[in-house]
């Protein structure tokens, strides 16, 4: 074998293609022309190295019951245990013709940064001196919660993130996730996730920002551009209508018309491409109307690159190429799935090379498979490669690592962050009558009883998607990695001088009551107790969230409910805090309690935010991205609905009212929102106007607002939802203080797919809604939008743009 150093050896002269002073389209071109047919397919595959890791048996909190002697493997990705149980070949095989991407080096097993960039180099070594032209991989690690790593920090789920409606504060938690990858070799990361919550009951809500297209698409924006500005490729996932399962199930079938898909579920990728210029996409597990995502030319090649101009690179979710074959039984085997896969639009296969291998070459030469589509695949991650370094002359593994033995991957500044978007996340559903717990006017509390299984189990507080929820399972003893408090702790730090109890009551999962007594106790021994409920993540059935952890109901998992239930008949004031992946119906417990409060694992700074906001030290200014649910059945119920599923009308004995809305959450404080003006009544199809609004501060203290903006197309050509979030500003007022906040309406902003798949926007009717969540909406007018029919494309506004200007104090 011919080895990149014996060509230099003997040739002593740098490849054209390795000339940084040229255009990077040339350099490809001459590089594509250098390069066999086995050797560009290499480009198209990858290899994960851990996937053979040992499964060590730790497991998560699980229920008792017969089984629970059984081993269960603990997969960190859909059916890992049976592909490693296949076998690969070794790296040096693997990489004989070069290699696309190496997966997961640090997102594996727990490593230090100093091993994993030893490891990094060990490994991309391999793959340049097993090649004859010696190029460098793509290295990729997910990054939904925080860089997936050791001791990396765990900022909130993307749930949490949508609770904050602060753009700018996303974009700032992904540049510092970026800069910890950069900084230890990392190239792309796995995130964000721009799926449209469409029912509760999935398990990977709490991966998602929210059930609003917009607010999906301006948080998700906002992260790429983060991520990017540290030079890590963005990966929008999942490309597209994962979340609309049939059932909520996991990978089911998705009975989706294409309307309701280019509508709701397409515009956030749309966005983050127009508006944040994503490198990479990741198509999506599911089938809609029975086309697999992964063999769908229209949307991977017609849709996302003939009409949205999309020029980086799509890569397969893991092993979606052999899905094809063996669970939606399109292809008859490996190689004819991966033919299917190319020639949709997939340039990559992750995480390991099995459709797009040897195979791939073989049905080239038979002519199975035009050499073009190779060539098509191939251009687009050369591209990558040369505009992230890769190929120039002075690139070396040991330099892209350089600075690794100074990265702290939990460092203060990143712990800053995420205690800023936890603190900004967790919603106040209801004060009630005990909070805050400290301030003017409120009783001396001598004792609060602390229960529930999400009390003293920081676990709660971090996503599936956290290395510790993700990948130490399978290394029991190792701990956390990093530091978190606990509710309970930092409830005790927040009330010095304040007897804390507590009593666990029962786990998040199982029928275990026996604790149930001591918990009815310990809150009747108090002047008040806060019960902490809600999920622990966890991977395909090991947690109550998180991949393959969907939910049959949305009651509280496990006997929580029931905990619930005896704890409010103690005589003894109870705040509910539920700590969760997911919203749960809270209808039977809101008017029982002293308190409601609504936390979307916060992360590792959670425990601190909450007990702040209990106390009354945090202002809460969290606002809900998905609905409360009054009661635990008759899923699915977002709030962007039709006038058949938003209103009732005596049609059905089942209510679709939430128990709080989109958009919701309290405060300390008190905010006014009047005054609208609209610019002009009537305005044609390709113009705008501007709604006006003031908001004023009437409390007594300090506090943030978010302002929402939605629209209703009154009379349509098709049916419109009731109400559609349009735009939205958070708005920081002192006590007194008032702000004029302006949105600037292009017409586009209407704009829906007709009768005839065409995306339009008609003349008539639009209500202009301004208020703080999607039913509380004080401010109400119309303008007419008037002339033709206008047909609009990827070139349309998709943003609205909001300005705030300072208003006289009254």
């Amino acid at each position: 074998m011919t080895t990149r150093r014996t060509i230099h050896a003997a040739e002593q002269i740098t490849p054209p293609w390795r000339d940084a002073a040229r255009p990077v389209e040339e350099r490809v071109d001459l590089l594509l022309s250098e390069m066999t047919l086995e050797e560009k397919v290499g480009q198209l595959g990858s290899r994960w190295v851990g996937n053979d890791m040992p499964d060590t048996g730790g497991a998560l909190s699980r229920p008792e019951g017969p089984d629970t002697d059984r081993h269960e493997t603990l997969n960190v990705a859909p059916m890992q245990d049976v592909f490693a149980a296949a076998g690969s070949p070794p790296l040096e095989e693997a990489s004989r013709h070069g290699l696309g991407h190496l997966t997961r080096i640090y997102g594996s097993v727990p490593i230090s940064p100093l091993a994993g960039a030893a490891e990094l180099v060990r490994q991309q070594r391999i793959v340049m001196e097993s090649s004859r032209l010696g190029i460098p991989a793509l290295v990729h690690e997910e990054c939904l919660t925080g860089f997936t790593a050791y001791g990396a920090t765990v900022y909130p789920s993307a749930i949490a993130w949508g609770a904050t409606f602060d753009p700018d504060l996303i974009e700032r938690m992904a540049a510092a996730i970026g800069r910890d990858m950069a900084a230890l070799g990392v190239h792309q990361g796995l995130s964000p996730v721009l799926d449209v919550v469409r029912d509760y009951r999935w398990g990977r809500v709490e991966e998602t920002i929210g059930e609003d297209p917009y607010l999906v698409a301006i948080l998700g924006s906002a992260y790429v551009r983060g991520l990017q500005s540290a030079g890590v490729l963005a990966t929008l996932k999942h490309f597209a209508g994962y979340s609309a399962a049939r059932g909520a199930r996991n990978h089911g079938p998705v009975p989706m018309g294409r309307r309701e898909l280019m509508d709701v579920i397409l515009p956030p990728f749309e966005t983050a491409i127009a508006h944040a210029a994503a490198g990479s996409v990741m198509n999506s597990y599911s089938d809609v109307d029975n086309v697999p995502a992964a063999a769908d030319s229209w949307l991977l090649t017609d849709l996302l690159r003939g009409e949205w101009g999309f020029g980086g690179t799509v890569v397969s979710d893991y092993w979606a190429v052999p899905f094809l074959a063996t669970m939606h039984r399109v292809a008859a085997d490996f190689n004819e799935a991966g033919i299917l896969a190319l020639a949709a639009g997939i340039d990559v296969e992750l995480p390991d090379t099995i459709g797009f291998g040897p195979g791939l070459v073989e049905k080239v030469r038979r002519g199975h498979l035009p050499e073009d589509l190779v060539d098509r695949a191939a251009r687009r991650l050369l591209t990558q490669k040369v505009e992230l370094g890769l190929l120039d002359p002075d690139w070396t593994p040991e330099q892209s690592v350089a600075e690794s033995s100074e990265t702290d991957l939990d460092s203060t500044a990143n712990r800053a962050v995420a205690r800023e978007i936890a603190e900004r996340s967790v919603v106040l559903l209801d004060p009630g009558t005990a909070l805050p717990l400290l301030g003017e006017g409120r009783p001396g509390l001598r004792r609060v009883a602390a229960v529930g299984p999400c009390a003293a189990d920081p676990r709660t507080f971090m996503g599936c998607y956290s290395f510790p929820n993700h990948v130490l399972p399978r290394h029991p003893g190792l701990g956390l990695g990093i530091e978190v408090q606990s509710a309970l702790d930092a409830l005790r730090v927040e009330l010095p001088g304040i007897d804390i109890v507590h009593e666990q009551g029962c786990q998040v999962q199982g029928d275990d009551r026996s604790g149930f007594a001591a918990a009815l106790t310990a809150a009747q021994d108090a002047d008040l107790c806060v019960a902490f409920v809600g999920d622990l993540a966890g991977l395909f059935g090991h947690g109550t969230s998180g991949e393959g952890c969907d939910a049959e109901d949305l009651r509280l998992p496990g006997v929580q409910a029931d905990l619930l239930d005896e704890l409010l008949t103690a005589g003894t004031p109870v705040v509910v805090v539920v700590v969760s992946g997911r919203p749960y119906a809270l209808g039977e417990v809101h008017a029982r309690v002293a308190g409601l409060v609504q936390a979307f694992m916060p992360g590792e700074e959670g425990g601190q935010a909450i007990a702040g906001v209990l106390s009354g030290r945090i202002q809460p200014s969290g606002r809900l991205p998905v609905q409360i649910p009054r009661s635990p059945g008759g899923q699915p119920g977002t709030y962007l609905q039709p006038p058949l599923g938003a209103e009732n009308g005596g049609t059905s004995n089942l209510d679709p009212t939430p128990l709080f809305p989109f958009g919701h959450g309290c405060s300390y404080t008190v905010f006014e929102v009047a005054n609208l003006r609209i610019s002009s009544g009537e305005v044609p199809t390709d113009g705008e106007f501007t709604a006006s609004v003031r908001v004023r501060n009437a409390g007594s203290r300090a506090g943030e607002e978010v302002v929402q903006l939605y629209l209703h197309d009154v009379v349509a050509t098709v049916t419109r939802p009731v109400k559609q979030l349009a735009g939205f500003a958070r708005v920081a007022l002192e006590a007194g203080d008032a702000v004029e906040v302006s949105f600037d309406v292009h017409a586009d902003r209407t704009a829906f797919v007709g009768r005839e798949l065409r995306r339009i926007v008609e003349p008539g009717e639009v209500e202009v809604l301004i208020g703080t969540s999607a039913t509380d909406l004080p401010c109400r007018g119309q303008v007419r939008l008037t002339g033709p029919v206008r047909t609009v494309g990827h070139d349309r506004r998709l943003v609205t743009p909001v300005n705030l200007r300072p208003a006289a104090r009254e």
